[in-house]
């Protein structure tokens, strides 16, 4: 699989958002997730938005990171928040989510952000598996969807490592 860095508005990027927008809806009776997010919030230095691609060279898998800091709704300075982190059904299994948050983490580390934060559901419990097998603990709800009951908030210290 080829990992590489893509705009959030680039037509494969489009592809997947829509196709994790559909899940989120049917996993939750919902629209999806209405987060308000800027192609410009994932651009170097403060962001990342990365896209794997098979070998095919088709997208297959999806996750972003953008800074974030104190704003009155539960960040604090120095926050990546996770965004994105989709695979696609047909690659599930072949480890691409733990390669991206991987990248993902190391790419805000060395943009000086101190915390990976990242908001999910109940109704995702793969995704919750991921997180808390790759060092995640849930924190105190922030974000769009803070007063949710579904939701669940979850961070990773990045300084000190």
């Amino acid at each position: 699989m080829n990992i590489r860095p893509m705009p959030f508005d680039h037509p494969d990027a489009v592809k997947l958002n829509d196709e994790v927008q559909l899940e989120y809806a049917e996993r939750y009776d919902g629209d999806g997730d209405e987060t308000p997010l800027d192609p410009a919030m994932f651009q170097p230095p403060r962001g990342l938005y990365l896209m794997a691609y098979d070998p095919l060279d088709r997208p297959v898998a999806t996750g972003g990171w953008r800074a974030m800091d104190a704003d009155g709704e539960g960040y604090a300075d120095g926050d990546a928040e996770l965004k994105r982190m989709y695979v696609v059904p047909e690659a599930r299994g072949l480890g691409l989510a733990r390669r991206i948050l991987a990248r993902l983490e190391e790419d805000a580390r060395a943009a000086g952000r101190r915390r990976m934060v990242l908001e999910t559901g109940t109704k995702q419990p793969e995704a919750i598996a991921l997180y808390l097998s790759s060092g995640y603990e849930l924190c105190e709800k922030f974000g769009l969807y803070r007063h949710h009951e579904d939701s669940r908030c979850f961070a990773k210290l990045l300084t000190g490592q």
